[in-house]
């Protein structure tokens, strides 16, 4: 399955369960749900033509994670074939609200809510995210 993404809409990441995501219980270690969730945050920029290394190339800033919230529901397993979200939930000119999920067949085994920030990359400072890329966001966004 290829990530699918649509204005309005939840952009959905494949994700399968391999060895190395799983703890000695034999359920996917709680830390990987965020590795999980930065490989669709990225892959969902990347289908806005927003390539997050080229971004900071061309303009010195960078996004960079400030807070997050996650609640576990449901742990998932080997060989899972996981479905990962990404929404807007709300973007100012400084940072933006990203509603995740991780679906097994529909069932939410873990939801988050994630908040980047935009720096300066040199000195990781925060500013005002580019209007090239505001634009692209609010394309997405519900509001």
């Amino acid at each position: 399955m290829s990530p699918t993404s649509a204005a309005n809409a939840d952009f959905t990441f494949p994700v399968r369960i391999y060895w190395e995501d799983t703890d000695a219980g034999g359920i996917v270690f709680y830390a990987n749900y965020l590795k999980f969730f930065e490989r669709a945050r990225t892959e969902w920029l990347r289908s806005l033509g927003i390539g997050q290394q080229r971004l900071r190339e061309d303009t010195g800033g960078m996004f960079v994670v400030s807070e997050t919230h996650l609640k576990y529901h449901r742990p998932a397993r080997l060989d899972d074939l996981l479905h990962v979200t990404a929404t807007v939930q709300e973007i100012g000119r400084v940072s933006m609200l990203v509603k995740q999920s991780v679906l097994l067949n529909q069932e939410q085994l873990c939801t988050g809510s994630i908040r980047i920030g935009w720096v300066d990359a040199a000195s990781l400072k925060p500013a005002r995210i580019p209007a090239t890329v505001l634009a692209a966001l609010q394309s997405t966004s519900p509001h």
